[in-house]
C-alpha cells in the first residue's frame, strides 16, 4: 500500500515510515498537517497515518479534509494522549482505526494496514465480480455485425473459447481486436477470473519485463519493495497481450518459456513461480515477414499461432456499417433515425482505413455537430475525405505506393456481393456490368467455379424473380 505518516516530530515521522517500508508498503514521511496535504495533491495514498496533536491544523482536521477531498483514503490516527472520547469522535468522522503511541505501536499500526489491504482487495474483487456478471451473460454475443467473414471469426472463437488454447488475433488497427478478447474470455470457463490486459508496444524493454513478470526488493534503482507482474496478476483467468508484435527479441525468450512452462522468475529474482493463465494475443503486423527478418523468434511465433483468428476490415463488410452505426448512436443516447439515407451512403462508402473506431469517433463527431438536428453528409467530418464515393463517378485515388488493379476489382466483387446478399443480378448492376460479364469476372478471381450455373436459367430465373418480389419463390 501507498502510506504517508504525519508527525510534526519528524524523528518519529521517519522511524514509523521505516518499519513500515520494513512491512512491504511504500511509505512517505512530512511533519505536518500543510506539507501532507500538498502531498496528497501530488499524488493519491492508500492511507494517511497521522499524528492527532499538532500544530493547527490538527490530527482531526486533517482527517476531515482528507475525507473531503479523497474520500477513498483511509485515515488512522496516532496519539499518545488517547481517550474514549477522542477515540469516539475519531471514529464517528470517518477514521479508520486509531492507536496509543505506547509501546509497540508501530507494530499494530502494521497490522491494521494489513488487515486494509486484504478488505481492499476484497472490496476490489468484488466489484471486478460484479462487473462479470453482466459479461457472463452475453460474451461473444456482445460482437456486432452479420457479415460472413466476422461471423466465421465468432464462429472460431466459439470453438475455441472453452479450451485452454492460445489464441491469435490478427487484424488491422481499429478492427476491435480488444473487444473481441475480452468477449473471447467471458465466453470461457475462466470467465469468473482475472481478466488482465498488457499493451506491449507501450513500454521499454525493461519496463515491459518488470510489468509481465514483477520485480524483487532491490532487483533495480527504485524498486523499493516486491511487485508482482501480470503474469501472477492473471493467473486463474486470461492475459490480453496486445500488440505482441512489439516485444522486443531480447524479451521473447523469457516470453516463451513463461507461456510454454506457465513458468517464470521475477526481475532480480531467483524462485521459480507458476501460474494457471490462458493467453491471448494480438497484433496488427505480419508475424511472418518479422520471423523472416528475424525481428521475431520463430518458436514463439509458433507458440502463439496455435489458433489464429482473422478480424476483417470494415471495408470488407460494408453491410455492418448501418448496423455498426446504430449500435455507436444507441450508446449515446440516439437511434438509427439520426441518420439521414445520404448520411448512410456516405458511410457504407467510404473505406474506414481506421476501421471500426474510426467509424465510432466520426459519429461521435457528427453527434455534436449536428446537435438536435438529423445527422446529414456535411456532419460527416471523415479522416480522409477524398476516399468517400460521389456518386457514379467515384474513384479511388491511387496512393503513393501504387495498388493491384487485379485485387481491387476483386475486392469490389465481393463488397458488390455482400450488399446484394449474393444476388448476382443485383451485384451486377452495382457494378454496371451484366450477369455474364459479372461471372467471367468471378471466375478469373476464383470467386465462382468455371462453367458452374453456366446454362444459368434456373438461377437467372429465381434471381429474377427475387429482383422483381423481394423474396424467392
Amino acid at each position: 500500500m501507498r502510506v504517508l505518516v504525519v508527525d510534526d516530530e519528524i524523528k518519529n515521522a521517519e522511524l514509523t515510515a521505516l518499519e513500515l517500508q520494513e512491512a512491504g508498503h511504500e511509505v512517505q514521511f512530512v511533519n505536518g498537517s500543510q506539507p501532507a496535504l500538498s502531498r496528497l495533491a501530488e499524488s493519491p495514498f492508500d492511507a494517511v497515518i497521522t499524528d492527532l496533536r499538532m500544530p493547527p491544523p490538527d490530527g482531526l482536521a486533517l482527517l476531515a479534509e482528507v475525507r473531503r477531498r479523497w474520500p477513498a483514503t483511509q485515515v488512522v490516527l496516532m496519539t499518545a494522549y488517547a481517550t474514549i472520547e477522542t477515540a469516539r469522535r475519531a471514529l464517528k468522522e470517518g477514521a479508520y482505526d486509531y492507536v496509543d503511541k505506547e509501546g509497540e505501536f508501530r507494530e499494530e499500526l502494521a497490522g491494521i494496514l494489513e488487515r486494509l489491504s486484504r478488505e481492499a482487495h476484497l472490496q476490489s474483487e468484488n466489484r471486478r465480480l460484479e462487473g462479470t456478471v453482466d459479461s457472463l451473460r452475453r460474451g461473444l454475443t456482445t460482437v456486432v455485425g452479420e457479415s460472413p467473414a466476422l461471423r466465421h471469426a465468432v464462429s472460431l472463437a466459439e470453438r475455441v473459447a472453452g479450451t485452454p488454447s492460445t489464441v491469435l488475433l490478427r487484424g488491422e488497427s481499429g478492427t476491435g481486436k480488444d473487444l473481441f478478447a475480452r468477449a473471447l474470455h467471458f465466453s470461457s470457463p475462466r470467465a469468473a477470473g482475472p481478466w488482465v490486459k498488457v499493451n506491449c508496444g507501450a513500454l521499454s524493454e525493461a519496463l515491459l519485463e518488470s510489468e509481465l513478470f514483477g520485480h524483487e526488493k532491490g532487483a533495480f534503482t527504485g524498486a523499493v519493495r516486491q511487485k508482482p507482474g501480470r503474469f501472477e496478476d492473471a493467473d486463474r483467468g486470461t492475459l490480453f497481450l496486445d500488440e505482441i508484435g512489439e516485444v522486443p527479441l531480447a524479451l521473447q525468450v523469457k516470453l516463451l518459456q513463461a507461456i510454454e512452462e506457465k513458468t517464470f522468475h521475477r526481475v532480480g529474482g531467483n524462485q521459480p513461480i507458476r501460474v494457471d493463465v490462458r493467453i491471448i494475443a494480438a497484433t496488427n503486423r505480419d508475424l511472418e515477414q518479422m520471423v523472416r527478418d528475424r525481428q521475431f523468434r520463430e518458436d514463439l511465433f509458433f507458440r502463439l499461432n496455435v489458433f489464429p483468428i482473422a478480424l476483417p476490415p470494415l471495408r470488407d463488410r460494408p453491410g455492418d456499417v448501418e448496423r455498426l452505426a446504430g449500435y455507436f448512436l444507441d450508446r449515446q443516447g440516439a437511434s438509427i433515425e439520426k441518420l439521414t439515407p445520404e448520411a448512410v451512403r456516405d458511410l457504407q462508402r467510404y473505406p474506414f482505413p481506421g476501421n471500426v473506431r474510426e467509424l465510432e469517433y466520426t459519429l461521435e463527431r457528427a453527434m455534436i455537430l449536428a446537435g438536435s438536428d438529423p445527422i446529414r453528409p456535411e456532419h460527416l467530418s471523415f479522416a480522409r475525405p477524398e476516399l468517400v464515393g460521389g456518386g457514379d463517378s467515384w474513384v479511388p485515388r491511387i496512393p503513393p505506393g501504387g495498388l493491384s488493379l487485379e485485387a481491387l476489382e476483386r475486392e469490389l466483387i465481393l463488397q458488390a456481393l455482400e450488399l446484394a446478399r449474393g444476388n448476382k443480378s443485383q451485384a451486377a448492376r452495382m457494378l454496371g456490368l451484366t450477369r455474364r460479364t459479372l461471372y467471367s469476372r468471378m471466375e478469373k478471381h476464383g470467386l465462382r467455379t468455371p462453367g458452374e450455373s453456366d446454362d444459368a436459367g434456373v438461377e437467372e430465373a429465381v434471381e429474377d424473380a427475387t429482383d422483381a418480389t423481394g423474396e424467392r419463390p
